[in-house]
């Protein structure tokens, strides 16, 4: 049971950080709206690719929920299903009224069904290993109670990802949605440390103390960074692809994020010194400063270069790798068989 039920646990954590990459490719791109609808896309389950796909067509057969883009200006939903005559017949459609985002791009319409595909499989593996934990329930109890946990999350965030789809992309929600997968990579993470041999540290207090402070202060800057990214996203609106244009205006926002910044990195660099000076044994702090170094390079290049194609999705992704490290080093100073200091 445990080899089973920790490969999938990995699995799911493996997928789960695949639609973080997914989802920050979405952003970059713009293509976050190439779905106008949940969970079909245009009112198919396979989208289309070509505009001609979504205008009204005479004697043409139509399902219910199918979608039209209507003289430019907004969205048809059709009632139910029936044959189209030569001409259209308002009566058989609705307006789309849960937002009024009108433009058809098949780039970014197949980005975002992507990504969404991505996240459909990555809850397949979840819904095994809860399955096979509810069969050990009485020796797994713990191990149950987290994974249908993880379970109920994930369809929370899938409910999420519609919230964010019907609101044409609201910045708050957005945030909300970006916690959301962040608690669940905490969620396998456990399950996933619950089955690997642990690795034998020094534990200190000083040291754990840090430790809270640098993962409470990375999760200020990730939910700092959504804000500075929504600010971003309506930059483009106004100057499109004129990069150079987008920080013309520094916003307090990016203020705020660029002064976390330093604290993020002063409060990871005293954990690194720390581990080495007392020979705390946590190896994974040297793995944390590179992706920190590579989180930081990053946004740099974003600010003074313009943002630099791939930039964007790196900065997001890699935060959430720093997150994730994070909570897996705490997992492994407070739940490990406690070693006395002086040894």
């Amino acid at each position: 049971m445990e080899n089973k039920f920790h490969f999938f646990a990995k699995l799911s954590l493996l997928l789960v950080y695949i639609v973080i990459i997914a989802g920050a490719f979405v952003r970059m791109t713009g293509s976050g709206m190439g779905c106008p609808d949940w969970p079909k896309c245009f009112g198919f389950y396979i989208p289309p690719t070509e505009k001609s796909q979504i205008l009204f067509k005479p004697n043409n057969d139509y399902t219910k929920g199918q979608m039209i883009l209507f003289n430019e200006e907004e969205l048809l939903v059709a009632k139910s299903d029936f044959k189209s005559k030569s001409e259209i017949e308002m009566s058989n459609w609705d307006v789309y009224e849960k937002h009024d985002y009108t433009i058809f791009n098949p780039v970014h319409t197949w980005i975002e069904y992507i990504n969404r595909l991505i996240g459909a499989i990555s809850g397949i593996p979840i819904l095994i290993f809860t399955f096979i934990s509810i069969l050990y329930f009485k020796k797994f109890r713990h191990l149950t109670i987290i994974s249908i946990i993880t379970l109920i999350a994930m369809g929370f965030q899938a409910w999420l990802g519609k919230t964010v789809v019907d609101s044409n992309l609201e910045g708050f929600k957005i945030t909300i949605h970006m916690l959301m997968a962040l608690f669940i990579v905490c969620l396998l993470i456990y399950l996933v440390y619950s089955g690997i041999e642990k690795s034998k540290i020094i534990k200190n207090n000083q040291f754990k103390f840090l430790l809270l402070i640098a993962i409470v202060l990375s999760l200020v800057q990730i939910i700092l960074g959504t804000q500075v990214r929504q600010f971003v996203d309506e930059q483009a609106q106004v100057f499109l692809y004129d990069k150079s244009k987008w920080f013309s205006e520094i916003p307090s926002i990016y203020k705020y994020h660029r002064t976390f910044s330093i604290a993020v990195v002063l409060i990871n660099f005293s954990l690194f010194y720390l581990n080495l000076k007392l020979s705390l044994g946590n190896k994974y702090l040297n793995y944390l400063m590179i992706l920190l170094a590579v989180e930081v390079f990053s946004g740099v290049l974003m600010f003074y270069f313009d943002f630099p194609f791939g930039t964007q999705t790196i900065h997001l992704v890699f935060a959430s790798l720093i997150f994730g490290l994070q909570f897996y080093i705490l997992l492994n100073n407070f739940l490990t068989k406690k070693i006395p200091n002086d040894i």
